[in-house]
C-alpha cells in the first residue's frame, strides 16, 4: 500500500487539495491531531493504494505536496491523536474521514456500525473506543481542476428593490418536468434547462433560492425507516456540490446551470448550513470534523466536553468563534462566490452563527467577517434570525446589509386572512415593510423578505385546505412538524368536492399571492404555491422524496399561474410597489401623503380607528406622485401611478368609500380577488362612490385621473 515517491513540503495554504500542473497540495487544519495520513485510493474508491504520512506541521495545519497526481484522484485522511471524549477529543485512526474543503466527492455514504467512534451497544456508549474500518462504506474526496469556460458570464446584480425570490429544490422542481431528458430530470443540468428557465422568466421571478446543494447524508434513523433527507439539511461537505443533482460533472454541472440562469437573467441563491454538521451529537458518527479536530470545530459544553452545545436542533453546533472554522466557513462562502458564481446565501438558522460565549452577538466574529469581506459584503446575505437556543429569536437584530425572513410577516398575513381579529395595526407594518423591526442603521425596506409559506410548513394550497398537519408517512406518529400553522381549512378538512368550499379556498390563495406580492420589501413565493400544490397536508416533508414534494407539472392550477403572473407583472410596472426607503407619512407632489390610511367611511384613519377590537378590513393608498427609485439604477425620482389598496378578512361585504376628488377622480379596479380570475377587468370606479368589498378578498385600484389641485 506504501511506495516510494519523492514527496515536497508543500504549503499550509491554501487548506483542502490543490493541483498545480505538476502536483498536489494537501493541507488539513487540525490543532490537537499527532500524526495525519493522507490515504490514496484507485478509480473505484473501492482500494486504497497508497498511505502517505503528511510530514509537515504549520500553524496547526498538516501539509504535503505529492507530486504526479492529478484531478480525478480518491483520497480521504486517517488522523492520530488522543481519544478522550470527556474533554473533547475523539481522534481514531480507524475512521477513513473527508476533507473539509474537498471539493468534489466519489460515491455514497453507506450506513454501517464502523462510522461510530465509540462500540455500539456498549454501556459506556461513545466512552468506549471502536477499531472497526470504515473506508468501504465512505464516499471518496475527489482532487478536482476547478477550470471552467465562463464567457462573458457576469452576476445580474438586480437591485433588491426588484427582487422576487423563488424557493425551489431542484429534484423536486425538475425530476417530473415533462420535456426534460430522463437523464436531466432531478439535476442541476435540469435546473438550466431551457424549457425550465422559460418558465421561471415567464413567471416573473428574479432569483431562484436553491434548498442545500451542498454535499450531504441521510441520518441513520431515516434510512432504517426507508427514508431520506430529502431537504438536505444535513451537510457533510461545504464545497462539494450534492451528488443527488450531479448528472454528469460535479462541478461542471453547477457551474453550467449558473451560467444558463445568468444568461436569462436570474440569480442563483443558496441556502446554506453552516450552523451544524451531519456528525450529530455525542452518540453521532464521525465523518470528518469530529475525528479531524473536535474539540476545535464543534461548540463544547463547558465542562463537560463530552456533549455538544446543540442551537441547531441536530445535536451539534459548529463553533465559529474559532478562527479556522470561521476561516472555513469564509472560505466556503467565498469559493461558491468566486468559483461558482453563486449571487447571495440564504443562511440557515443563521443566529447561531452570531453566538459568541454570552450569546447572539450584532458585532460577532462572523458578522464583522462577512461585513467587511470585499467579495461577501457585495452578494446577496439573506438570514433565518433565530435558532433554538432559548434567546435565538433575532428578527430585526441582523447588521446593516442584511435582509432577514421575516416570520412576523408570515405569521400575521396568515392569521390576518384567517380571520383572526386585533390585527390591523400589525399587518400595517407588514405591508410597509415592517420598519418597526428594521428602520435603523439605515436598512433598507429589503431587510423585510417577505413570505407566507417555504419548503418547512403547508404549502399554499394546504394553508386553505387544512386545519392540522397530517404528517403520518414521516413515520414520527405526527409528533414532528409545527402545530402553529395559523391555516384555516375554510369548512372541509382536505380534499372536498364543495364547489363553495373549493371557490373560497381559491380565492384566499389569490389573496395571500397578492398580499405577498404587493407588499412593500422583497417577497419570496414557494415553488409550485403558483400552480396549487398541496402535501397532502404535511408540513414537514423533509424525508419525503417522492410525488408527494416533487412538482407534478401535468397538474397545474391554470387559474392561479395566470393570477400570479400578473401580480408579479403588476409589480415589475409599477416601483410604487417596491419602494428602496420607508414611508414617511409626509406630504408629496399632489400635497397628498406618500401613505394615507382609510376606514370604510372614507376617512382617515385616526388613533382611535387603529384600536378597533373587530375590525377585520385595511385600506390604504400608495401614493405615486414622486417615488423613489433604487439610486444603483441611475434613475432620479419620478412618478408613479398611485394605487388604493383593499383588504377585507371580514366573511361579509364591506362597502368602502372610495377616497374623494381631491385625490383622484376615477379609479381602475386592477385587481378583486372575489372575481373569477382574481383580476379587475379595467372596471372604473368615481371618487366618492361605495366600493363593496367582498368578504375575504382583496382589491386594488389604480389612480386613473390626475387630483383636481394638479390639473
Amino acid at each position: 500500500m506504501s511506495r516510494s515517491r519523492a514527496l515536497k513540503s508543500g504549503l499550509p495554504y491554501p487548506l483542502g487539495a490543490t493541483w498545480s500542473g505538476k502536483g498536489v497540495n494537501f493541507a488539513l487544519f487540525s490543532a490537537h491531531a499527532e500524526k495525519v495520513e493522507l490515504c490514496l485510493f484507485d478509480p473505484t474508491g473501492h482500494h486504497e493504494t497508497e498511505r502517505i504520512e503528511l510530514p509537515e506541521y504549520t500553524d496547526e495545519v498538516w501539509h504535503v505536496l505529492v507530486p504526479d497526481i492529478r484531478p480525478g484522484q480518491l483520497y480521504g485522511y486517517r488522523v492520530h491523536g488522543p481519544y478522550d471524549p470527556q474533554h473533547g477529543h475523539r481522534f481514531n485512526p480507524h475512521k477513513l474521514l473527508l476533507d473539509p474543503y474537498a471539493k468534489a466527492l466519489h460515491g455514497d455514504l453507506k450506513w454501517s456500525d464502523a462510522h461510530y467512534g465509540f462500540k455500539t451497544g456498549s454501556a459506556m456508549a461513545d466512552l468506549s473506543f471502536d477499531k472497526r474500518d470504515n473506508a468501504r462504506y465512505m464516499p471518496k474526496c475527489q482532487v478536482v481542476d476547478t477550470a471552467f469556460t465562463w464567457g462573458n458570464d457576469r452576476h445580474p446584480a438586480t437591485p433588491f428593490t426588484h427582487s422576487v425570490f423563488y424557493e425551489l429544490h431542484v429534484k423536486g422542481f425538475t425530476k417530473k418536468h415533462p420535456q426534460l431528458p430522463a437523464r436531466l430530470k432531478g439535476t442541476f443540468l435540469g435546473l438550466g434547462h431551457p424549457s425550465v428557465i422559460e418558465y421561471l422568466v415567464h413567471l416573473g421571478v428574479t432569483a431562484v433560492e436553491l434548498l442545500p446543494s451542498h454535499a450531504a447524508v441521510d441520518e441513520h434513523f431515516l434510512v432504517k425507516k426507508g427514508l431520506t433527507n430529502y431537504w438536505g439539511y444535513n451537510t457533510i461537505g461545504f464545497f462539494a456540490p450534492d451528488a443527488r443533482f450531479i448528472a454528469e460533472n460535479a462541478l461542471g454541472d453547477f457551474k453550467s446551470m449558473v451560467q444558463s440562469l445568468h444568461e436569462a437573467g436570474i440569480e442563483v441563491i443558496l441556502d446554506v448550513v453552516y450552523n451544524h454538521t451531519a456528525e450529530g451529537n455525542h452518540m453521532g458518527p464521525t465523518f470528518s470534523f469530529k475525528g479531524i479536530d473536535n474539540a476545535s470545530y464543534y461548540r463544547l459544553v463547558p465542562g463537560d466536553e463530552r456533549h455538544y452545545e446543540n442551537y441547531s436542533g441536530c445535536g451539534n453546533t459548529l463553533n465559529l468563534r474559532h478562527p479556522r472554522v470561521l476561516q472555513m466557513v469564509m472560505d466556503s462562502l467565498r469559493y461558491w462566490v468566486e468559483d461558482m458564481h453563486v449571487d447571495g446565501f440564504r443562511f440557515d438558522l443563521a443566529a447561531s452563527l452570531a453566538r459568541e460565549r454570552a450569546g447572539f452577538d450584532g458585532g460577532s466574529g462572523f458578522l464583522d467577517a462577512v461585513r467587511q469581506d470585499p467579495v461577501l459584503s457585495r452578494v446577496k446575505l439573506i438570514a433565518e434570525p433565530w435558532d433554538l437556543g432559548g434567546d435565538g429569536y433575532r428578527l430585526g437584530g441582523f447588521p446593516p446589509g442584511w435582509s432577514e425572513w421575516n416570520g412576523r410577516f408570515r405569521d400575521t398575513v396568515r392569521r390576518f386572512w384567517r380571520g383572526d381579529g386585533g390585527l390591523i395595526g400589525d399587518m400595517a407594518s407588514r405591508m410597509t415593510a415592517s420598519s418597526d423591526l428594521f428602520e435603523w442603521g439605515g436598512r433598507r425596506p429589503w431587510a423585510s423578505l417577505n413570505f407566507v409559506t417555504a419548503h418547512d410548513g403547508f404549502t399554499l394550497a394546504d394553508m386553505t385546505s387544512f386545519d392540522r398537519k397530517h404528517n403520518d408517512a414521516n413515520g414520527e406518529d405526527n409528533n414532528d412538524g409545527t402545530n402553529d400553522n395559523y391555516s384555516w381549512n375554510c369548512g372541509v378538512e382536505g380534499p372536498t368536492a364543495n364547489s363553495a368550499i373549493l371557490k373560497l379556498r381559491a380565492q384566499q390563495r389569490r389573496n395571500m399571492i397578492a398580499t405577498l406580492l404587493l407588499a412593500q420589501g422583497a417577497p419570496m413565493l414557494l415553488a409550485g404555491d403558483e400552480m396549487g400544490k398541496s402535501q397532502k397536508g404535511n408540513n414537514n416533508a423533509y424525508c419525503q422524496d417522492n410525488e408527494l414534494t416533487w412538482i407534478d407539472w401535468a397538474s397545474i392550477d391554470e387559474d392561479m399561474l395566470s393570477f400570479t403572473r400578473a401580480i408579479l407583472a403588476l409589480r415589475d410596472r409599477h416601483p410604487v410597489f417596491r419602494r428602496p426607503r420607508y414611508f414617511k407619512g409626509t406630504m408629496i407632489g399632489n400635497h397628498v401623503k406618500d401613505l394615507l390610511w382609510f376606514t370604510p367611511e372614507g376617512d382617515e384613519m385616526t388613533a382611535h380607528d387603529w384600536q378597533v377590537p373587530y375590525a377585520r378590513s385595511l385600506a390604504y393608498l400608495l401614493n405615486g406622485e414622486v417615488t423613489l427609485h433604487d439610486g444603483a439604477e441611475g434613475r432620479a425620482q419620478g412618478r408613479d401611478d398611485s394605487f388604493l389598496i383593499l383588504l377585507n378578512a371580514y366573511h361579509d361585504t364591506i362597502p368602502y368609500i372610495l377616497p374623494p376628488p381631491s385625490i383622484a377622480l376615477l379609479w381602475e379596479v386592477v385587481v378583486d380577488t372575489a372575481m373569477p380570475t382574481g383580476l379587475g377587468h379595467g372596471h372604473i370606479a368615481e371618487a366618492g362612490e361605495s366600493y363593496p368589498l367582498k368578504g375575504r378578498s382583496m382589491a386594488v385600484l389604480k389612480r386613473k385621473s390626475a387630483s383636481r389641485g394638479a390639473e
